[in-house]
C-alpha cells in the first residue's frame, strides 16, 4: 500500500464485516444489528486480527447518532402520542423509574456512585427504536391499538431520554463525576461556579433560545428550503439539502448554544416532519442513515470485550434480567392497571424487554463524563445484544402465556377483540375480527368462498380493482392488514382476511385451492412474490395477475409463476400514447374530452 489511509480501512473494514455478519443474523432470523456489533468487536482492540481506527471510528459514529436522531425526530408523530397518551405517557414514566432503580440497585452491590447507578439505570429502561418497530412491522401490528400504544410509549421513552442527554452533562459535577466544561463558544455560556442550579439554569436557558429559534425561525426556513430545492426538479439537490440541514442543525446547535449534538439532530427532523416533502426527505436521506448508523454500531461493538462476558458473568445476568424480566413485569403491571386486554399487555411487555441505541450513547456520555465505569458500559452492550438475540423468544413466551393467564382472569377473549373497530361502525355494532397469527389470537376462519378472486392490498391501485370486481358482481375477498381500512371493507360488506398474505395461514384462510384467480395489489415486489410460489403451490390452475415498477420485477415475477405483471410505468406511457393519438385524429376545439385516468 502506497500511503496509510485509516479512514478507508476503518469505512470498509466496518461496513464490509457489518454486511456478512448481519446477513448471517438475518439468516438465522436475528436482528441485523446484533450482526453489526459482532463486527465491530471483530476490528475492536479486544481482539486478534485487524483493529480500526478508534478516534475516526468514533467520529463517524458522531455522524451515525446525528443521523438515527434525525431520523427518530422526522418521524415523530405527536398526533400518535396523543391518541394513546392516557396509557402512554404514564406507563413509559413509571417504566423507565422503575428500570432505573432496579439499575441503580445492581450499581450499589457492585459498588458504584450514586451518578453511575443512575445512567446505568436509564441505559437499560429504554427500549431500542429500531427492534421495536422492526418486530412491530413484522407482526403487521404498527396500524392496531396495541401498536399504537407500544410507539406512543417508545416516543415518550426517547423523549425521557432526549431530556437525560440535556441534564448529565450539566449535573456531571453534583453526581460524582467530571463538573461540567462549559463551550466558549456557546452565545449562552455560564461558568459552573455559578452552582448546580445556575449550571442547570443555563442548560434549559440554552436549550429553551434553541427551541425558540427552531421553532419561529426553523419552522419557515427549513420547510421553505425543501419546498425552494424540490420545485428545482434535482433529486441530487433535494438528498444534499435534507443532509445539508439534518448535519448543520446539530453542529450549529452544538456549537451556537451549547446543546447536544444528538437534540439539535433532533429538532431539525421534527421540524422537518411538519413540511408536507417529509415522507420524499425521509427516503432521500434513508442510504446515508443507514450506512451511519451501521458504522454507529459498529463503533460501539469496538468498544465492548468479549472477556467480559466471563469476567463479569454474574453482572451481565443481573443487568439481562433486569432488562428481559424486570421491564417486562413493570409493563405487563402498569397496562393491566390501566384495565387493558392480557393480550395487549402481554405484547408491549415483550416489545420493551430489550435495549439499543439511545442506551449506547447513554453509555458513550456517561463514561466521558466520569460518571459510569468502563465496566458498566461492558454490561449495557452485553445487555443490549443478549435481549435482542432473546426478544424474538420473548414473543413466543408471551404467546405460549396468554391462554393460560387469560384462563387464570377468567376471561375466555381479550376485550380489545370486542371493541369496534373505526368510527364508521354504528352504535351497539361489533365489528367482526378475523385474526392473523401474531396480530391477534390465533389463525383466521378459512373462507366459503369458491372460484373466487383473492385480493392482495387495498391501497390505490387494488381499491379500484375491488370496486370493478364489485360492480361486475365477481366474488371476491380482500386480504389487508390496514385496521382502518379492514373497517370500511366490512362496512361495506367486502369479506376480508385480517394479515399478511406472505403468512401461511392467512393465505391459506383465502381458500386458493379453490380461488380463481389471485390479483396482487401490492407494490412489494419481493413480497409478492413469496405469496405467488405460495398460490402456485397450493392451486397450480390459478390466474395470477401482478403488479411491477420496473422490466427487472416483470421479470422475477413471471419467472416464479405470475401469467400476467403489468408495469405501471408502460401503461401511463400507453395511456399518453392514446390521448395524443387519439387527440391529433380529433379536430381541435372545446367538444374534445381527455380521459385523465388511463386504465
Amino acid at each position: 500500500m502506497p500511503h496509510d489511509t485509516p479512514l478507508i480501512a476503518t469505512i470498509v473494514a466496518g461496513l464490509g464485516l457489518a454486511f456478512v455478519f448481519g446477513a448471517l443474523a438475518n439468516r438465522f432470523r436475528i436482528p441485523p444489528l446484533v450482526g453489526y456489533l459482532v463486527a465491530g468487536v471483530l476490528v475492536g482492540p479486544n481482539t486478534p486480527g485487524f483493529v480500526a481506527d478508534a478516534s475516526l471510528a468514533n467520529e463517524l459514529a458522531e455522524i451515525g447518532v446525528i443521523l438515527l436522531m434525525f431520523g427518530v425526530g422526522l418521524h415523530f408523530s405527536l398526533k400518535d402520542l396523543l391518541s394513546v397518551r392516557a396509557i402512554a405517557v404514564p406507563g413509559a414514566v413509571v417504566q423507565i423509574g422503575f428500570a432505573t432503580l432496579l439499575g441503580v440497585g445492581l450499581a450499589w452491590l457492585l459498588g458504584w456512585s450514586l451518578g453511575a447507578g443512575l445512567v446505568f439505570g436509564l441505559a437499560l429502561s429504554v427500549a431500542s427504536t429500531v427492534v421495536l418497530l422492526r418486530a412491530m412491522q413484522e407482526r403487521r401490528l404498527i396500524e392496531t391499538e396495541r401498536g399504537r400504544i407500544a410507539v406512543g410509549w417508545l416516543i415518550v421513552e426517547d423523549l425521557a431520554m432526549v431530556l437525560a442527554l440535556v441534564l448529565l452533562p450539566a449535573l456531571a459535577g453534583v453526581l460524582g463525576g467530571q463538573p461540567l466544561v462549559d463551550d466558549h463558544a456557546s452565545l449562552l455560556s455560564l461558568p459552573a461556579s455559578y452552582g448546580v442550579w445556575g449550571v442547570v439554569g443555563a442548560t434549559f436557558a440554552k436549550v429553551a433560545a434553541f427551541v425558540v429559534v427552531m421553532l419561529v425561525v426553523g419552522r419557515r426556513v427549513i420547510p421553505w428550503i425543501l419546498h425552494y430545492v424540490a420545485h428545482t426538479g434535482s433529486r441530487e439537490l433535494f438528498r444534499l439539502s435534507v443532509l445539508a440541514i439534518a448535519l448543520g442543525v446539530a453542529f450549529g446547535a452544538a456549537k451556537l448554544f451549547g446543546v447536544s449534538l444528538a437534540l439539535g439532530a433532533f429538532f431539525a427532523g421534527m421540524i422537518m416532519s411538519e413540511s408536507e416533502l417529509s415522507h420524499r426527505a425521509a427516503e432521500e436521506s434513508l442510504p446515508l442513515r443507514d450506512a451511519f448508523s451501521v458504522l454507529f454500531f459498529v463503533s460501539v461493538g469496538m468498544l465492548f470485550d468479549p472477556l467480559s462476558l466471563i469476567s463479569n458473568g454474574l453482572p451481565i445476568l443481573a443487568t439481562l434480567a433486569i432488562i428481559v424480566i424486570g421491564k417486562s413485569i413493570a409493563a405487563f403491571l402498569i397496562v393491566i392497571a390501566f384495565r387493558y386486554p392480557i393480550a395487549t399487555a402481554l405484547m408491549i411487555s415483550a416489545s420493551l424487554a430489550q435495549i439499543g441505541e439511545f442506551s449506547f450513547i447513554l453509555a458513550e456520555l456517561g463514561v466521558g463524563l466520569k460518571l459510569l465505569p468502563e465496566q458498566g458500559r461492558d454490561l449495557i452492550l452485553a445487555g443490549a445484544i443478549l435481549s435482542i438475540l432473546l426478544n424474538p423468544l420473548m414473543f413466543v413466551v408471551v404467546d405460549r402465556m396468554k391462554p393460560w393467564l387469560e384462563k387464570r382472569a377468567g376471561k375466555a377473549a381479550p376485550a380489545e377483540e370486542q371493541r369496534p373497530i373505526g368510527p364508521a361502525t354504528e352504535p351497539g355494532h361489533v365489528a367482526s375480527v378475523q385474526a392473523a397469527p401474531g396480530k391477534e389470537d390465533g389463525p383466521p376462519a378459512k373462507t366459503a368462498l369458491a372460484g373466487h378472486s383473492i385480493l392482495i392490498g387495498y391501497g390505490r391501485v387494488g381499491s379500484l380493482v375491488g370496486a370493478a370486481l364489485k360492480e361486475a358482481a365477481l366474488p371476491f375477498l380482500v386480504i389487508e392488514d390496514a385496521d382502518k381500512t379492514l373497517a370500511k371493507l366490512r362496512d361495506d360488506g367486502v369479506e376480508t382476511v385480517a394479515g399478511n398474505a406472505a403468512n401461511a395461514d392467512v393465505f391459506a384462510a383465502a381458500n386458493p385451492e379453490g380461488a380463481k384467480r389471485l390479483i396482487l395489489a401490492v407494490p412489494n415486489a419481493f413480497e409478492a412474490g413469496q405469496i405467488v410460489l405460495r398460490a402456485r403451490a397450493a392451486n397450480p390452475a390459478i390466474n395470477i395477475i401482478a403488479r411491477a415498477h420496473s422490466d427487472a420485477e416483470v421479470e422475477h415475477l413471471k419467472g416464479l409463476g405470475a401469467d400476467t405483471v403489468i408495469m405501471g410505468e408502460r401503461e401511463i406511457a400507453r395511456g399518453i400514447v392514446e390521448v395524443v393519438t387519439r387527440t391529433a385524429t380529433e379536430p381541435p376545439g372545446p367538444a374534445a374530452e381527455i380521459d385523465p385516468q388511463p386504465a
